[in-house]
């Protein structure tokens, strides 16, 4: 470590941080540091890649009309966008997208879908970002003369859908080197296979990266390997020359006037993509109005700037609508919770409401574990279901207790954090007990317990301009490589500190170590008011944080985003 810290030039902890990271060698450094469109993997590595280029460049030379469909979430709302943009920019005119509405057709391939793409006279769909488990829809469609090129990074089911090609890493006879791309990235690597197979300068697949780091830094795919090249050339692509419908949204967000990173992209970005797929307005998904994953698809690939900036504004209103909601039917679930002892006392939460929209139980659940801690499914009813989304917490795999309860379900995915389901509602008391008791068995106790882990003890002193820039070095942060926390103690506020926001729920301070001034440091601790009273008076905390950059009326200074406060007596 200490010859790694001596050849890099950086601080003995930020090696360390390294090593924590597998990164042990000088190369391996150089290539942490550094990443390289060079090394990004040949995507005709990837099992059907072959196929899928073949197939799209025929359609192309034999004008026919493809229909570019995918789902309503930020990953697959921009992968329509990328395949979209990419095959407009080659001249193809015959060409339409799709996203399915979230209320009466839910996820993945619908038949609506398909029957829309006969009667436009569509040769073939190309999906992103679902159809991995698609095989009765996709011999549906065969049987109307329809081909099929399935782009997905779920997990597949134990049949592949007999398509004329089906992308996905994870697909056990894949021997694809990365197996975590988001559905964009399936997409932006089909489209590189494509540039490779006619001759086409990269350049035309590079200048959609913009699109591909915000699927990724939405989708929460590990932010290692080849996702850690596509989200770092990504964010210079979003930072220096955006596509004008990304533009629009960063625009309305505020954050043209600084550096774009990953925590902006998940917290403002991906968020308002997100609500248009998660509101409830009538549209048909055919003609191109402003309404649901099909307008955010629509301010995606728009290339008026005007047009743009309208789209735009209808997705920030349908965030704003969003957030409304969201908020009151979290209340709605808290109160139910509190009113029932009982449901407090065990390890996991089901809960049912059919009056709650379908779009938002996802966002509750994961308020609802902020709260409790605990794997959680929200249902809601839908088309006559049962209907909902079901979070989990660091460690315990989500995907595993559904599955249990398969025979209860219409139909189920997901991944180990994170999964979807629809269910009979006479079956939602049955699979609440099963679900519970499954968690009950399988969990560890100490899954339960909010944790935060500590990489490396600071000293303020240590925070030098120096040390920050080497630390964005590491960037861009995210799963697998997670903004360093760094634990400070005995540190403490002359008196100024004070809370803010709407309801007073952040606390915001200076914190000094030591007595000299110049290891006093600004710090933000979001929904953390408890301390306030303590901290105010003076009495020395123990503090774990991450250090950021705080953008202030032009001016740039270190902040600590503060994860954890501990008093000491």
């Amino acid at each position: 470590m200490a010859e790694l810290s001596a050849a890099l030039g950086i601080a003995p902890v930020l090696a360390n941080l390294l090593v924590q990271r597998g990164i042990e060698t000088l190369e391996e450094a150089h290539r942490f540091f550094n990443p390289r469109l060079e090394d990004l993997y040949d995507p005709f590595l990837m099992k059907d890649m072959d196929r899928a280029v073949e197939r799209i460049a025929q359609a192309v030379e034999r004008h026919e009309k493809i229909m570019v469909y995918g789902d309503y979430d930020v990953d697959g709302t921009t992968a329509v966008a990328l395949v979209y943009s990419f095959l407009r920019r080659l001249g193809h005119t015959d060409l339409m997208f799709y996203i399915p509405d979230r209320y009466t057709e839910g996820y993945g391939i619908s038949i609506k879908g398909i029957d829309l793409a006969y009667r436009k006279g569509v040769s073939l769909i190309i999906t992103l970002d679902c159809g991995i488990k698609a095989v009765e829809k996709v011999a549906y469609a065969t049987e109307k003369g329809i081909d099929f090129i399935i782009c997905d990074h779920h997990l597949p089911g134990e049949k592949i859908p007999e398509a004329v090609a089906v992308l996905d890493p994870k697909r056990v006879d894949c021997p694809y080197p990365f197996k975590e791309l988001s559905g964009c990235g399936v997409g932006f690597k089909m489209v590189q296979g494509y540039c490779l197979y006619k001759g086409l300068p990269f350049s035309e697949a590079e200048r959609l990266l913009d699109l591909v780091v915000v699927s990724i830094a939405s989708d929460i795919v590990p932010l290692t390997g080849e996702n850690r090249i596509l989200a770092h050339y990504g964010l210079e692509r979003l930072n220096s020359k955006p596509g004008k419908g990304l533009h629009s949204i960063i625009k309305i967000c505020g954050l043209d006037t600084h550096t774009i990173t990953i925590d902006d992209i998940v917290f403002k970005i991906g968020p308002r993509i997100n609500a248009a797929g998660r509101m409830e307005v009538e549209s048909d998904g055919e003609h191109p109005v402003p309404s649901g994953g099909h307008s955010a698809v629509k301010m995606l690939i728009e290339r008026d700037e005007n047009m743009a900036e309208e789209f735009g504004s209808f997705i920030d209103t349908c965030n704003q609508d969003r957030k409304n909601i969201d908020r009151s039917i979290t209340q709605q679930a808290h109160d139910y919770i509190e009113k029932n002892p009982h449901l407090k006392k065990l390890k996991s939460t089901v809960i049912y409401n059919p009056n709650w929209m379908k779009g938002i139980v996802g966002i509750v659940a994961s308020r609802l574990i902020e709260t409790y801690y605990r794997p959680t499914v929200v249902l809601t009813k839908s088309n006559g279901f049962a209907t909902g989304s079901a979070r989990s917490v660091p460690g315990f795999d989500l995907y595993q207790a559904v599955e249990s309860c398969a025979d209860l379900l219409e139909n189920f995915g997901g991944h180990m954090y994170a999964a979807g389901l629809t269910m009979k509602p006479e079956n939602v008391e049955e699979f609440t007990r099963r679900f519970n008791a499954y968690v009950e068995e399988h969990i560890d106790p100490q899954m339960l317990i909010p944790q935060v882990e500590i990489d490396a003890p600071l000293l303020f002193s240590d925070i030098t301009p120096a040390f920050r820039r080497d630390l964005c070095r590491f960037q861009p942060f995210g799963p697998g490589n997670t903004a360093p926390v760094f634990v400070t103690r005995g540190v403490s506020n002359r008196g100024d500190a004070r809370l803010v926001g709407a309801e007073c729920e952040h606390l915001r301070m200076d914190l000094m170590q030591g007595e000299k001034p110049n290891t006093t440091i600004g710090a933000i601790a979001f929904q953390q008011p408890t301390h306030y009273e303590w901290i105010r008076s003076g009495k020395p905390v123990d503090v774990c944080y991450c250090v950021v950059e705080n953008h202030y009326r032009g001016t740039v200074s270190p902040q600590l985003r503060i994860k954890d406060i501990k008093t000491v007596e």
